[in-house]
């Protein structure tokens, strides 16, 4: 009996400590989701209480899953998040392990690293002044081999690619840095007995590198994804005179649809639809990599 009592002591010590983040928590992220939640459920403008708003059910849900803005949207953000997590991690890599235990490595980690402390709005205008039809960097390179000028960001074909190339760009410093710790924390033995067994540097980067590195590129892989999927300031910088269809993300459509159009709650709805496809996402790619056997994960 005594020893549950200190036992009863100790937990109400420890719920008096947590109390203060549990209170934050509930605050800033649970009653807003809930409030989100009710809102998607009722015909609101913000001009008057949600109290006061009509009750339409799950309308807002069906008519985004029928409308083509919200589809043609919602492709390309998929396509972003696809191109954009892949290609960021997969260079990143190459180029983490290329300048790991190079000459100067200190300096080039710097120099791939400083578009990640950049604002995206900075990138998204810096970007879009190379990508300038007339007088933009990569016209008059294309115009120094007698090429016609591309429009890069109002192209509808390639805008959207424009746009990634440009969040490749800026994303690769952060994934980078993240992989080079992991690399640092692979015990050299592996690769010394591999080159005794006659193994070359490819052999080693697929069979002990890559292996070996696995909880790191599952977390990137899935921070990456997240972030992806909700982009906004870098596709609403670089892509405001291009065709909505060809660059608008879910997130653009939600504030556009909240704050242009006063629609809340087809706006919250949308949010919550981004929602559950990011937490699928994510469920998908652990899944993906506990088949693969990582240690730490299963």
């Amino acid at each position: 009996m005594k020893g549950r009592k200190i036992a009863k002591q100790h937990s109400g010590v420890g719920y008096f400590f947590l109390a203060p983040i549990m209170i934050f928590y509930s605050m800033f992220f649970v009653y807003p989701v809930l409030f989100s939640l009710l809102a998607s459920t009722r015909r609101w403008n913000m001009l008057v209480p949600l109290s006061n708003a009509r009750k339409i059910g799950f309308s807002h849900y069906s008519y985004l899953l029928n409308d083509e803005m919200f589809v043609s949207v919602f492709r390309n953000t998929l396509i972003y998040a696809l191109l954009t997590v892949s290609a960021t991690i997969i260079i990143a890599l190459i180029l983490a392990v290329l300048i790991n235990g190079a000459r100067f490595s200190v300096l080039w980690r710097f120099i791939y690293f400083t578009p990640v402390v950049t604002p995206q709005v900075a990138i998204g205008t810096i970007w879009g002044y190379l990508y300038r039809p007339n007088n933009g960097l990569l016209n008059s390179i294309l115009g120094l081999f007698g090429m016609k000028p591309v429009y890069w960001l109002t192209d509808p074909d390639i805008a959207l690619f424009s746009i990634i190339i440009a969040a490749i760009w800026s994303g690769i410093g952060g994934s980078m840095l993240i992989i080079t710790a992991g690399l640092r924390n692979i015990p050299k033995d592996y690769y010394d007995a591999a080159k005794i067994d006659g193994a070359g540097p490819f052999k080693q980067f697929f069979h002990i590198t890559v292996p070996l590195l696995s909880p790191t590129l599952l977390f990137l892989t899935a921070t990456g994804f997240i972030g992806a999927w909700q982009v906004f300031d870098l596709p609403f910088t670089m892509g405001r005179n291009a065709p909505a269809k060809s660059v608008m993300t879910v997130s653009w459509y939600v504030y556009e649809t909240a704050f242009q159009s006063l629609r809340m709650g087809r706006a919250s709805a949308g949010a919550f639809l981004l929602f559950c496809v990011i937490f699928s996402f994510t469920l998908v790619i652990l899944w993906i990599f506990k088949r693969g056997g990582i240690k730490g994960y299963e």
